[in-house]
């Protein structure tokens, strides 16, 4: 999906921090600069906990959802991490859990077949009971340290994930707006190499784009002869091809050049006899991604999400801001959304395979909670409330060949969802959340409630001396007059190569003495995203946020090598997207007055960071004095 919003906070970054934006927005994730995993939460030990014996559990007389049909209320045993067994008056082990399966239904853990996994996401989308997520787009590094932590059993406090990693775009095409470096190709010649360069990175399967701007921005897009040699090429290899659309000719053209599935249903008409002919005698699958075309269509989908009290308390800030947006309005889009419904009609009553997807998180969706709005709008389309969960649960894991989950069936995964209610009769049951289980280990969604409540209390007034100074470096150290001081960041979190490093010298700005000197070199290409450079924290701690609103903005002086530096400030306001200002520096000392204001989407009252980066590939070198606020 094109994500485009009007005054989208990051589009003056042009995408500079594509990861970044949902990346630094949770001191949970951010553990200093020794290259570690960002988004991993192997580390975090109130959510994870380690696989190798996790405590059985035995749900009591509870209706069953097995992933097609509805099972009348019997006893599911895990144990090992695994679905041990299933039955009438199953006998209780030693030291078994029982939990009470009286009014309520076990189901498997939703699938989202269609995300792009940048940022800390993968939690709060198990906190909400999505267990599995299909990312059709991220960067590969990132994507590999999780694959690598799911094999050794570290990501049961977390979703996991599988990725097509880069997707196949032209130069211009979808996909390059957001600013990461990614191999493009322009003919059938390169698809071989393209395709096995990705098997070298792991991809779990194929992401190609045929679109040249079905909404908004027009783009290139590949040829057809192109895109037919790339899904060759991954057949060569075992892997499926998912082709993205957005009118039904493309459709048919990839459908016709043997495409595997369908991202996004396409949504110029609702679908012609001949179009439902055609893909269902093809067996191809169609992730038909409802909820951002909803959002597209200037529906409230989102925000009708976040507002639900089942689903509130486990929706942190960065999701609800998510949820809130939406894509900017424009006539006739409410006619592509209704087109969508009536085609995703038509498809399924002809027995083309129908996968539950968000594309999350574009604007109006979120992680996880989008899901849960996913059915519904699936059952508005007119599947069946079963046949929903069905697209959500075994139909992700039958077309994608994941064989070990998406059912409850004894040797399965234990990876589950406890709801009150009956989610195959009314579908927004799912919402009424009792726990989630991820191989056995049940999440810790009590703590992670509390963390998204206290995340909604007022920020604590930031004491700033009268002059307003916060470090002018005089004393050697790298400090602060308040808040939780410095820590230098860089894309080594997520796999990069960019490194930096800070420090005092002596000469200063404005008759000093000393000074911070920032020095680095920005790599680009090796992961989604490229920084590295010094954040200030004005809270008490890492990303806790601080009242500032006593303050109009803040001054400081730079010096450096002739480039540019990135200036980005995050805030509770923007959820976890930074807002940014690139300012020139020269190689004299010259001060630099920036106004909150001036930065969009900042709300004063909950600043969190500062983050003063490199930005051009290369060496970089700059000195930063007298930083202040006014």
């Amino acid at each position: 999906m094109n994500a485009q919003s009007g005054d989208y906070t990051l589009r003056s970054l042009g995408g500079f921090l594509l990861a970044l934006f949902l990346v630094l927005g949770s001191a949970d994730v951010v553990r200093g600069t020794a290259g570690g995993a960002w988004f991993s939460t192997a580390t975090a030990e109130a959510t994870v906990r380690a696989v190798d014996d996790p405590a059985p559990t035995l749900f009591r007389g509870v209706r069953v959802f097995d992933g097609k049909t509805t099972l009348p209320a019997t006893d599911v045993l895990i144990a090992d991490g695994r679905i041990a067994a299933i039955g009438q008056q199953l006998e209780t082990p030693a030291g078994v859990r029982v939990v009470d399966g009286d009014g309520k239904t076990l189901m498997p853990g939703l699938i989202d077949a269609h995300t792009h996994a940048f940022g800390p996401v993968l939690r709060a989308a198990l906190m909400v009971g999505v267990t599995t997520e299909l990312d059709m787009f991220t960067g590969p590094n990132g994507a590999a340290v999780l694959r690598a932590e799911q094999e050794r059993g570290e990501a049961t406090g977390r979703a996991d994930l599988f990725s097509a990693g880069v997707l196949a775009t032209t130069p211009g095409g979808h996909g390059t707006e957001y600013g990461m470096e990614i191999p493009t190709l322009t003919s059938p010649e390169e698809a071989d190499a393209w395709v096995q360069a990705r098997v070298d990175e792991g991809s779990d399967y194929i992401k190609i784009v045929y679109d040249n701007g079905s909404i908004g921005r027009q783009f290139t897009t590949l040829d057809l002869p192109t895109i037919a040699a790339l899904i060759e090429a991954a057949h060569e290899r075992d892997l499926l091809a998912v082709v993205h659309v957005g009118r039904e000719a493309d459709a048919l053209a990839v459908i016709d050049a043997g495409a595997d599935g369908i991202a996004h249903v396409f949504y110029d008409q609702p679908a012609s006899d001949e179009a439902v002919a055609r893909i269902s005698a093809s067996g191809a699958f169609v992730i038909p991604t409802l909820s951002v075309l909803e959002s597209v269509g200037g529906g409230a989908g989102g925000a009708e999400i976040r507002a639900d009290e089942r689903l509130a308390p486990d929706i942190a800030g960065s999701e609800r801001t998510g949820l809130e947006n939406g894509f900017p309005f424009a006539e006739g889009r409410a006619q592509l959304f209704d087109n969508a419904l009536t085609t995703i009609s038509r498809l399924h009553a002809a027995g083309v395979p129908i996968l539950a997807g968000t594309d999350a998180p574009n604007p109006g969706t979120a992680h996880g909670a989008s899901m849960h709005r996913e059915l519904e709008l699936l059952v508005r389309a007119g599947l069946s409330a079963e046949e929903a969960l069905t697209a959500a649960t075994a139909g992700p894991v039958a077309a994608f060949g994941i064989d070990d989950r998406g059912r409850v069936a004894v040797g399965l995964r234990a990876d589950l969802v406890l709801v009150k209610g009956e989610p195959d009769y009314d579908v927004t049951a799912s919402r009424e959340i009792v726990g989630v289980w991820k191989q056995g280990v049940e999440a810790a969604r009590d703590d992670y409630r509390a963390e998204v409540e206290a995340s909604k209390e007022p920020a604590e007034q930031a004491q700033v001396n009268e002059d307003g100074l916060i470090t002018g470096f005089e004393d050697g150290e790298i400090g602060g007059s308040f808040g939780a001081g410095w820590m230098m960041s860089t894309d080594s979190m997520i796999g990069g190569s960019s490194t930096g490093e800070m420090s005092t010298v002596e000469g200063g700005a404005a008759d000093t003495n000393m000074s911070m000197r920032v020095a680095g070199t920005i790599v680009s290409g090796a992961g989604p995203a490229a920084w590295a450079g010094p954040m200030f924290f004005p809270g008490i701690q890492q990303f806790a946020p601080a009242d500032m609103s006593a303050h109009e903005g803040f001054s400081f002086w730079v010096r450096g090598d002739g480039a540019t530096i990135a200036i980005m400030l995050f805030a509770q306001s923007l959820g976890q997207a930074p807002s940014l200002k690139i300012v020139p520096v020269t190689t004299e000392w010259t001060e630099h007055t920036l106004a909150f204001a001036d930065f969009a989407g900042i709300e004063a009252s909950g600043l969190q960071a500062i983050l003063f980066s490199g930005t051009d590939p290369g060496d970089f070198a700059f000195q930063v004095d007298e930083l202040r606020v006014w």
